[in-house]
């Protein structure tokens, strides 16, 4: 396992497990108490993780947000898989929406490059994937958020209120049965009810590590979401809370 591949997988097992130990990640990987105590320490600098007494702990709570290269380290698989069936949902001539986030950047990765549909979306690095051979792309313009890649701001809503879209991928931070959809950031929220409100068909992309959270601010309910692809198996309640929406397990193997 490459050096990279390992912290990534660090980063995974911390998440998934709301902390690891040091020895416990030694046992999981393979590698040497000392080597996952340095890895430790440069992924805590790099703002991938918290060091805790003997393990290390994540970095996410309901008011604080993870970073873009948090999440993209986390659940790469899964996210794959998501993205697998996610394009399914495309058919010619379609004026799509892609939410930024590291799972709708998957699905980004997977759609055809042939100019089929028209990627619209507000983040400059999904339109640069996007963009390649015949594909014509549209960006919302408006405020780059740092943390997160998105763009945000009055720019982005006006483009957004003036525009509709057959499909939409749609990311989150939180799925909560009483408190729908989440996420940490006000002017995100905003532009996602925009995206939510103006799309044909609402696609939720999400891992399964997103369900029974949640975050600071309600940007749709459960009800608005047409089809949710997941990568792993529901709970009776919220697949009853979700009920007016498809669900749909992503097979990772498939991959």
């Amino acid at each position: 396992m490459l050096p990279a591949e390992r912290k990534r997988r660090i980063v995974e097992l911390v998440a998934d497990s709301d902390g690891r130990s040091v020895e416990s990640l030694s046992e999981n990987l393979g590698y040497s108490k000392a080597t996952i105590r340095r890895d430790l320490r440069e992924l805590e600098t790099r703002g991938l993780i918290e060091r805790s007494h003997g393990g290390a702990v994540p970095v996410t709570s309901v008011g604080r947000e993870q970073t873009y290269g948090q999440k993209e380290v986390q659940n790469l698989e899964g996210k794959r898989a998501i993205a697998d069936r996610a394009v399914e949902e495309l058919a010619e001539g379609h004026v799509v929406f892609f939410d930024a986030g590291t799972t709708t950047m998957e699905v980004a990765r997977k759609v055809p490059k042939d100019g089929t549909i028209l990627g619209v979306t507000n983040s400059p690095r999904l339109a640069v994937e996007l963009n390649e051979d015949d594909n014509e792309v549209k960006l919302t313009g408006g405020t780059l958020r740092r943390r997160t890649k998105a763009l945000v701001g009055p720019t982005a809503e006006s483009f957004m209120q003036r525009t509709n879209f057959d499909v939409l991928f749609l990311g989150t931070n939180a799925i909560d049965i009483e408190s729908g959809l989440t996420t940490p950031n006000e002017d995100e929220a905003r532009m996602k009810e925009l995206m939510v409100e103006k799309a044909e068909k609402v696609v939720l992309v999400a891992d399964i590590s997103k369900l029974g959270r949640r975050s600071f601010v309600q940007f749709a309910s459960l009800a608005d979401v047409d089809l949710f692809i997941t990568d792993g198996t529901l709970d009776d309640d919220t697949r009853e809370a979700i009920e007016s929406a498809s669900v749909v397990v992503a097979d990772e193997a498939g991959q």
